[in-house]
């Protein structure tokens, strides 16, 4: 019987991976995951591979950089695994978020790129108990109004460090009104809730000012013949149009806009989704304002890594032969390190095991007060963490592909 006692205590001391127990270690009521001896701590990101890949790849490619930058949490090294397309609707989200809360080991995850894959994958995210950290959502439907009141797509466990779009529209609707003379601004969306959400706060912020939305035009996914929009657009008379649109609608819009009867002479404004160096290369790009985030923060350091931007660009552009295609980069970066701090100091060590308390891991995110890359992020209650700037920029010539090297024309800071 002695000997008995004795052997079942030395299974409980040592197990099979080299640990010790047993653990006295409570997780909190979204459960933990528990990292053992030799094994890495896993995150991943699920970012727009297809849809829309001159957004997710460099997302993919900052997130890449920053855990090489970050090397190793308490020790042990960061599992990315292979990277999820969320595409950039809701059934690519909804599909990814499944495959990401299947495995219990993942602490953590980088994305969604879009906003409509965000709105899929937020609630399957945070009704696992999992955190998602997203570089380029922007839509105000996923966190709140900026007032305190959470908005229909808001889920606990989200957070992001790119804009939220109410401070794109505040920017756009003083520069177009106020620096350009504007006086009727029609819109155009595609009814994805980027898309429309951001027209429908511009529309709110222009009129606040005195401006007229003298059409509000929308486009399906997928179409190429504008010729229905155009034909509405120019009956409207406007001296502008926003429409912010992603390239695959964005291009032909902007190619047809140009030379259709009763719209010479238009300013065209878009949005960050049409901000990438592929649409940049095109014609029909020259002469467009756009708004995005900023993109000059070379001399900024992340306080993680103790890298500054110039750094982490010049790194990037030796491993991927060029600058990136679209300014969510550093934000993907900025988010990984996020995610990565966050877990260092929520992560207990016992017995050679980590453990990540994952209700632990989303307070500690949502505390957080970093110094990134994009500058300061700090996080509101529902999960706004970016820093609110924003810059237009004005496209002239379509030699210039290279987003950073975008004469800037105007700077909100809220």
């Amino acid at each position: 019987m002695v000997l008995a006692t004795v052997l079942a205590v030395s299974v409980l001391a040592v197990s099979c991976d080299g640990s010790t127990g047993p653990s006295s270690f409570e997780p909190g009521p979204l459960g933990v995951v528990t990292v053992h001896r030799g094994e890495a701590v896993s995150i991943r990101s699920m970012l727009s591979m297809s849809v829309w890949p001159s957004g997710g790849a460099p997302a993919r490619h900052g997130v890449e950089l920053a855990v090489r930058d970050i090397g190793t949490v308490r020790g042990r090294p960061v599992d990315l695994g292979r990277a999820l397309d969320s595409a950039c609707g809701p059934e690519g989200g909804r599909a990814a978020a499944r495959e990401v809360v299947s495995d219990p080991q993942v602490a953590g995850v980088i994305g969604t790129s879009c906003s409509a894959a965000a709105v899929a994958a937020s609630p399957v995210i945070s009704q696992a108990g999992y955190v998602m950290v997203a570089p380029s959502t922007t839509s105000p439907l996923l966190t709140s109004d900026l007032a305190g009141n959470p908005n229909p797509d808001y889920h606990p466990g989200y957070f992001r460090v790119a804009n939220n779009d109410l401070y794109q529209a505040r920017a756009l609707s003083d520069f177009a009104f106020n620096q350009l003379g504007l006086r009727r601004i029609a819109t155009v969306h595609d009814g994805d809730p980027y898309t429309s959400a951001l027209v429908g706060a511009f529309e709110a912020a222009f009129a606040a000012l005195g401006g007229e939305i003298p059409s509000a035009t929308s486009i399906a996914k997928g179409d190429t013949d504008m010729t229905p929009a155009l034909g509405e657009l120019a009956a409207a008379g406007p001296d502008g149009i926003f429409f912010p649109l992603f390239e695959a609608e964005g291009s032909p819009f902007a190619a047809q806009a140009r030379g259709f009867d009763g719209l010479e002479g238009v300013t065209l404004i878009s949005g960050s989704a049409l901000l990438v160096s592929a649409f940049l290369a095109t014609p029909q790009s020259e002469g467009i304002y756009f708004a995005g985030p900023e993109s000059d923060f070379g001399s900024n350091v992340n306080e993680v890594t103790g890298k500054n931007g110039d750094a982490v660009l010049a790194a990037y552009e030796a491993a991927h032969g060029g600058p990136p295609s679209s300014p969510y980069w550093a934000q993907a970066y900025d988010a990984t390190t996020l995610l990565l701090a966050a877990i260092r100091a929520v992560a207990v060590e016992e017995g050679g095991r980590l453990y990540i308390d994952r209700a632990a891991l989303r307070a500690e995110i949502g505390r957080t007060r970093l110094q990134g890359l994009i500058g300061r992020i700090s996080c509101d209650d529902f999960g706004d963490c970016g820093t609110g700037r924003i810059n237009i920029v004005h496209h002239t010539d379509s030699r210039v592909t290279d987003v950073a090297r975008l004469p800037v024309v105007y700077r909100f800071v809220p």
